[in-house]
């Protein structure tokens, strides 16, 4: 049996299922990969030129080349330094998605308990890390739990906040409705402010993930000047102490990359998660 559109249907349909496709991507999409990428070649072709033309010595500013030459060369040891950063930094991002889920459920569920911790949890994230990261690797015998301390303690305040925000933001006209109908707080919860809440929480995670990263290199730092450390920020400061300039730089692009990754698989989760029935990741798709 064959299903013909009406016309209000056919005019409904999605833009992208018309938009004009080149290789299954459409002109916006390849202008949102092709752009940036021309833009970062020619970035780089102007650094190789200007170390060329000005004969730069590598342990002042190495060009693009040396850089990538030096990565391959030095890959056995920044690739385990690289596994060990994102152990703690995936760690720390999940016991702050946990954590920060769970406390502002409980927000949620009682004002009183929000005005009284939610204050507590600002002053957490305005305390720089920096400055309180040797007091926790000092107190905390266990090296990568200090650190993951140090990442999580970064990471976590986005996930709290977005989160309780979107537990706040339920229409208040299907609020009164379920109550209405006498559902139970759980009942609430679980149809109308989690799912309410779910695209803030997935931006959460999304600026979070990009601070675990952060807190970690941060940790890595106070604690690799001790040489108790491994992971890139070890690294860094291992090259800088030698003056291995190429390394330092390529460690460097290392952590860059890491962190775009890390925002676009957050992107990737958001996207899956909302794309059928979110506006905001709807639009995207037109």
């Amino acid at each position: 049996m064959s299903v013909v559109l009406s016309s209000n249907e056919a005019a409904d349909a999605p833009l992208q299922d018309r938009a004009p496709r080149h290789f299954g991507l459409t002109t916006e999409a390849w202008l949102r990969i092709l752009a940036p990428t021309l833009i970062g070649l020619l970035a780089l072709a102007g650094w190789e030129a200007l170390v060329r033309i000005n004969e730069i010595p590598p342990y002042l500013l190495p060009g693009p080349v040396a850089v990538f030459q030096t990565l391959i060369r030095e890959w056995p040891s920044l690739s385990v330094s690289l596994l060990i950063t994102l152990q703690i930094t995936f760690a720390a991002l999940a016991v702050a998605a946990v954590l920060g889920l769970a406390l502002a459920v409980l927000f949620a569920q009682s004002r009183i308990i929000e005005l009284s911790l939610f204050p507590y949890a600002v002053i957490l994230q305005v305390t720089p890390v920096v400055a309180i990261a040797p007091l926790i690797i000092i107190w905390v015998d266990d090296i990568r739990i200090a650190l993951l301390i140090c990442a999580w303690i970064v990471a976590f305040f986005p996930i709290l906040s977005n989160t309780t925000l979107g537990l706040n933001s339920a229409d208040q006209n299907l609020t009164d409705l379920f109550r209405l109908y006498r559902a139970s707080r759980w009942q609430v919860l679980r149809h109308l402010r989690l799912p309410t809440a779910m695209p803030y929480f997935l931006a959460g995670l999304r600026i979070s993930g990009g601070l675990a990263l952060i807190g970690a290199i941060v940790a890595e730092f106070v604690a690799g000047t001790g040489g108790r450390a491994s992971g890139l920020a070890y690294r860094i400061l291992e090259a800088g102490y030698q003056l291995q300039i190429p390394k330092m730089f390529a460690a460097l692009v290392l952590v860059s990359l890491t962190g775009i990754a890390i925002f676009l698989a957050m992107s990737l989760i958001s996207h899956l998660a909302l794309r059928h029935w979110h506006e905001s990741a709807m639009k995207e798709r037109r």
